[in-house]
């Protein structure tokens, strides 16, 4: 039946419905705002006072860095300028070994092999279908908008690259997963030199004009019989830095065995569970000082960085293609991934890890971030801490959306600067080397650009060319490293949805069934003591 108009009544109910619910939540919204008190305004300050401030230090570090550019500060005043946030990198950096060995140990002995297998599966499909995806929209933005439409003539180059082959870079990244050394994973990194060595290559002997030049020179004849050849051969080597991969294999390998220890292994997982609280503790009073930090560090860079008249026409499409290829993904699929996974307001999720993003932000590092992430994934947004403790040390090192993303837009780019058409294998061997060094980039400054010697490699595109991205590549770089934390933090609320189920069931088991037991447990005893979930776990 339909009314005398030709509409659907069903129809109409509906939307009679939706205009109710819109007016009821006006209603609520108006409701709130007028039953707003300065009680409430100051306490909101005060729960938020962290994030105010670092959103306020970045704002004062963009304006005193271009205000100061003006009085040509030499290299040993900008380092004595940006002292404070050398200080707070440094910090930062001094916290992340502890946290990633303490903090995963701790979350996998917290499960069982069965549960921390599920977790793992879903993680790591999680960070390979967004690492898939970002590639897809760098290629496609990259294609869409041809930022290299021209020459290289007139582009201003930077800095030097270090070469190396596609195969001795992941070689590289599989013997860093096997640290033969555990106290030097914690500073140094494995990775092959290349040295010139002489080779003696025999030629085969021609009977006779050897014959006939050793009846007329014998020292003619030696040549002729052997040859020196030149030969770049690889050797070992290592660089400064955590060698965060092969910590991350020892401690998820040490966590499993210290899990199906069951009571004897008790004693290891309750010092590394207050190792882990430590290490949180002094997050907590590093975060004070975050803001002045992060001010000083962003002033600085701006400072520091060249004249902004060597970036031209080409280069400065390729930044705002790059921006645009990064919104797309940190704007609309991270936060639509979460929503269709979780069915929960992304943007609700995303607001508390304001503090986090903005420290990756300033730092341009998603190691050094991690010890403020963790504070915002368990403490505002209330990620199960075993969840946080596997999830996020393990994204830090391997889920590297923004620089995927980035490695791929930016060696189309540089073949269009060449004029060099390339075919869809090629596109597709890009696709597929810019995910796969983008997990062997390291979570430090501008690692990228080293990673992305082996994307161009593999299609013949001229290495030298990443020098026309270096003068533009520190901002960019600390808009991928936000990105990387975004889709590390996203990943640990929609591994938490997708892993509720076994949680529940090893809360069961441990006798922790309900949140409000939780707090309770939480809440002082009957000694008048706080009784930790690991005691009640032991009862």
């Amino acid at each position: 039946m339909t009314k005398g108009n030709g509409e659907d009544p069903k129809s109409g109910s509906r939307m009679e419905r939706f205009q109710q619910g819109v007016r009821k939540r006006t209603l609520l919204a108006k409701k709130k705002v007028q039953s707003i008190t300065k009680d409430d305004v100051k306490s909101y300050l005060l729960r938020n006072a962290f994030v105010l401030f670092t959103v306020v230090a970045v704002i004062l570090g963009v304006i005193l860095g271009f205000s100061l550019r003006s009085y040509k500060m030499s290299y040993r005043e900008v380092k004595y300028f940006s002292f404070p946030g050398e200080l707070l990198m440094r910090m930062l950096q001094m916290l992340v070994l502890p946290l990633i060995v303490s903090s995963l140990v701790t979350g996998i002995a917290a499960l069982d092999s069965k549960a921390s297998g599920k977790m793992g599966v879903r993680a790591v499909v999680y960070y390979m279908s967004t690492t898939i995806i970002a590639v897809l929209i760098g290629i496609i933005i990259v294609v869409i908008i041809h930022p290299g439409k021209g020459t290289k003539e007139n582009m201003h180059r930077e800095g030097k690259i270090v070469q190396v082959t596609a195969a001795d870079a992941f070689l590289d990244l599989i013997r860093n997963m096997f640290p033969p050394n555990l106290v030097e994973a914690c500073f140094k990194q494995f990775k092959t030199n290349y040295e010139k060595r002489m080779f003696k290559v025999d030629i085969p002997p021609n009977d006779t004009s050897t014959v006939a030049s050793i009846i007329n020179n014998v020292s003619e004849a030696m040549e002729t019989l052997t040859q020196m050849k030149e030969e770049m051969v690889p050797v070992p080597g290592s660089v400064n830095g955590v060698n965060a991969l092969g910590l991350v294999v020892f401690s998820i390998s040490f966590g499993l065995v210290i899990g199906s220890m069951k009571e004897q292994g008790q004693a290891l997982k309750d010092f590394f569970d207050s190792l882990n609280e430590a290490i949180m503790r002094l997050v907590a009073l590093i975060m004070w000082y975050a803001p002045l930090g992060i001010l000083f560090l962003i002033a600085g860079k701006i400072v520091e960085m060249e004249d902004m008249g060597v970036i031209g026409g080409q280069l400065a499409m390729y930044t705002v293609t790059v921006i645009i290829g990064l919104l797309i993904h940190a704007v609309i699929v991270l936060p639509l991934l979460y929503f269709l996974i979780t069915r929960k307001n992304p943007w609700v999720f995303i607001g508390g890890l304001i503090q986090a993003l903005v420290t990756a932000l300033g730092t341009s590092s998603s190691s050094a971030t991690l010890p403020v992430t963790f504070k915002c994934l368990e403490e505002i947004n209330g990620v199960d801490k075993r969840v946080t403790r596997f999830v996020l040390p393990v994204g830090a090192t391997i889920n590297m959306d923004g620089t995927a993303l980035y490695e791929a837009l930016a060696a189309i780019f540089i073949a269009q600067v060449n004029n060099f058409d390339l075919n869809f294998g090629q596109i597709i061997t890009i696709s597929i080397t810019a995910t796969a060094a983008s997990i062997g980039a390291a979570g430090i400054p501008q690692a990228g650009l080293v990673t992305m010697v082996i994307v161009l490699t593999s299609v013949g595109l001229p290495t030298d060319d990443i020098t026309l991205i270096i003068a533009v590549d520190w901002f960019l770089d600390r808009l991928r490293t936000t990105t990387n934390v975004l889709g590390d933090s996203i990943g640990a609320g929609i591994v938490e949805h997708l892993s509720r189920h076994e949680l529940k069931n090893r809360d069961a088991e441990m006798g922790l069934k309900t949140p409000a037991q939780l707090l309770l447990l939480s809440s002082r005893d009957s000694m008048g003591r706080k009784t930790s979930v690991t005691e009640v776990s032991r009862v």
